[in-house]
């Protein structure tokens, strides 16, 4: 890859309050399903690392949900980094940290690794918009920085061996009308082999709105 990680792209219009905080409609329709799959398989409590924290609402809406969680924002993109620290300060408590400049695809972390262990990696709606060597780094880089038992999750949309929802396969295609090294990626086919690599197994594969998963990694 280049030195300079590619802009990430937001998929969709996104508002911003005049104290900076940016908003996305996808989020305000999914957050209390992602809430409920976090607290049964990821974690009611402990250090969490967001890769790609986009506007940074998930961060605040699961660290009010879930008041045990600490959270620590990262991105590559100036505006997300910006809405994430907007985020923050709005916050009502101080378990919001970050964000960490942080390039997913690098074999190292900086800041993150320096902080590790924690107990759980979250990317939501990040790999099919990103290179594959981004999903690459990914799993890789969690399986340095988690702790054992952390847990890894993903939220997004995904093929299984190889089958692909329709409305899925339509998005495929106009993700690589974009970008031909975008995709939904197969989490069977081309993830799984990624978690055994970085030292993680598949602990639970959740159905969400939308023909989205929640997929949930523990390091042993």
């Amino acid at each position: 890859m280049s030195d300079t990680p590619a802009k990430p792209v937001a998929l969709e219009a996104r508002a911003t309050g005049e104290d900076g905080r940016r908003f996305s409609s996808s989020v305000a329709r999914n957050r209390e399903p992602i809430r409920d799959v976090f607290a049964q398989h990821v974690a009611r409590d402990g250090r969490v690392l967001e890769i790609a924290s986009g506007t940074g609402e998930h961060g605040a809406f699961l660290t009010e949900a879930l008041p045990g969680l600490d959270w620590t924002y990262s991105d590559i993109d100036p505006a997300g980094l910006d809405s994430q620290q907007a985020w923050r300060a709005a916050s009502g408590h101080d378990r919001l940290h970050g964000p960490l400049a942080l390039d997913a695809s690098l074999p190292d972390w900086g800041e993150a690794e320096a902080a590790r262990p924690w107990d759980a990696v979250v990317s939501m709606n990040m790999v099919h918009i990103a290179p594959f060597t981004v999903a690459e780094g990914l799993f890789a880089g969690a399986g340095r920085v988690l702790g054992a038992g952390g847990k890894l999750f993903l939220y997004g949309p995904f093929g299984r061996m190889g089958v692909i929802a329709p409305s899925n396969a339509v998005f495929r295609e106009n993700l690589q009308r974009r970008n031909p090294e975008w995709g939904v990626r197969d989490l069977d086919q081309e993830l799984l082999p990624l978690a055994s690599l970085a030292g993680l197994v598949l602990q639970a594969v959740v159905d969400m709105p939308a023909n989205n998963l929640a997929v949930v990694f523990e390091r042993i």
